[in-house]
């Protein structure tokens, strides 16, 4: 069986890949395991070299990562380099900080003994990885997990096959040896023969809240370390002394970055009455003013919707708000173009249990909420079954950190958009996951932390049993 590759902006097929047989598989599966038995004895200053290798291949074939990212899912060419650029960065953070993330620390923990905390690597780690950040999703997963002395096997989106390919010709190219990381060009319903297959270690998963209880479950059955990255909905809180320009810009690129394709994107603007008509006013006009077009231009702001299919859906979302009440300020309908284009759209007035209200609206389409107060802002930020990313604007620091501190998220900024930084921690709680990527964090989650005890023999002894 082969699989496609489709240009979401044209509805040309880009290319053809062979899935991966089951033999195909197999081969692949063991001889990651052969190479883990080796990659794990490696010193991980070589590994951490290797990882500043694919730095520098990242760097050396950017338009051409970047131009295949734009040609299978739609992401504006300005972004997709970006994306390159910012997994470089990644790599390097890792080839510099690994073994420091990694030092073994000696605890002083009883007389005559010396107890010493170490990290280990676990084995080969599943990534099932999606389609909207088809080159950072993946190497957030594997910079660290193969500094961590992991081999990884990629089971990428189904509509960005040729990315996945070139990931693994990255690694390739670097100098890591066959088998760190491996490519696995198969379907959904073959992912629980891999995730059960007794070589996998872990799995990590970043999707839809339904794929991720559905993997979750599964490792779980297995008794194997598991991370979900899931879904967002993230609040947008304006208050009443927020900086207008500076939020209004803001919000734009918060909704519509990736075209409007990202976990971590506003969806929900909570605004406090006494700005809310200024707000919606301006943020209206701003969103009105982008681009929606080719991606391959320069000065596109809005590619299409990744597929087809996502546009629909995502469609009838909008559909079924306004016949719930809602108001369409601006935008609504698909596109009347080749390609699968959806324009920026704000609605507002949505009532409680509508889906802009209650699902991830994954796209350009952006909700605004009218509150009272910072109290009932707070409280409709809150009210969500997603926890990944919040933000609030205020001129008044301390207020902002305080309302920050009251999300419940595991990202919270203020006067920032959401973003991933490789420096600090990065994943949610709720329905939007478990488990943290990036940082110390983000190394340590597929490693088995062994505290060694060394004793004198006819020493201290034991003085108490578990």
């Amino acid at each position: 069986m082969s699989i496609e590759s489709v240009n979401p902006a044209t509805g040309e097929v880009v290319d053809s890949y062979d899935e991966t047989s089951e033999s195909q598989r197999e081969d692949r599966l063991e001889r990651a395991t052969e190479t883990y038995a080796e990659w794990r004895e490696t010193p991980i200053e070589r590994r951490q070299g290797l990882l500043s290798e694919a730095a520098d291949v990242l760097r050396r074939n950017v338009e051409e990562y970047a131009t295949l990212m734009t040609e299978e899912m739609g992401k504006p060419i300005v972004q997709s380099r970006a994306e390159v650029e910012k997994c470089a960065w990644l790599c390097e953070y890792y080839a510099e900080h690994a073994a420091s993330h990694l030092q073994d620390e000696v605890v002083a923990s009883a007389p005559e003994a010396r107890t010493v905390i170490v990290h280990e690597p676990l084995g080969p780690v599943l990534a099932i990885m999606p389609w909207n950040f088809p080159f950072w999703q993946v190497f957030r997963f594997a910079a660290p997990t193969l500094a961590a002395g992991n081999v990884g096997l990629l089971k990428h989106a189904s509509n960005v096959p040729g990315c996945a390919r070139a990931i693994e010709d990255v690694f390739r190219e670097a100098g890591f040896p066959e088998g760190a990381f491996t490519t696995l060009l198969i379907g959904s319903d073959a992912i629980d023969a891999v995730v059960t297959d007794d070589r996998i270690a872990g799995v990590t998963l970043t999707g839809s809240d339904g794929a991720g209880r559905a993997v979750g479950e599964t490792a779980g059955r297995e008794l194997k370390k598991s991370v979900l990255e899931l879904g967002g909905s993230d609040p947008f809180v304006v208050l009443e002394d927020a900086p207008m320009d500076e939020t209004v810009q803001a919000a734009v690129q918060a909704r519509l970055l990736n075209s409007g394709q990202s976990c971590i994107a506003a969806k929900r603007f909570v605004v406090v009455d006494d700005v809310y008509d200024e707000f919606v006013d301006r943020f209206v006009e701003a969103m009105d003013e982008q681009v929606v077009g080719d991606p391959t231009d320069e000065r596109t702001d809005v590619g299409p919707q990744a597929r087809p299919d996502l546009m629909d859906e995502l469609h009838e979302q909008v559909e079924k708000t306004l016949e719930a009440g809602g108001e369409c300020r601006l935008g609504g309908e698909p596109i009347d173009r080749e390609g699968a284009f959806y324009p920026p759209t704000v609605l507002t007035d949505v009532p409680e249990d509508a889906p802009a209200d209650r699902e991830e609206l994954f796209g350009p389409v952006a909700t605004v909420f009218r509150v009272p107060d910072e109290a009932a802002a707070i409280e409709k930020a809150n009210d969500t079954r997603f926890g990944l990313g919040a933000s609030v604007w205020t001129e008044d620091l301390e207020r902002g950190e305080r309302v920050a501190r009251r999300f419940e998220s595991g990202l919270a900024f203020v006067n920032e958009l959401v973003k991933s930084d490789p420096r600090l921690p990065f994943g949610g709680i709720k329905d939007s996951g478990y488990g943290r990527e990036l940082a110390e964090d983000g190394i340590t989650e597929f490693v088995n932390t062994k505290t060694i005890w060394v004793q004198r023999a006819g020493g201290a002894g034991t003085e108490m049993v578990e």
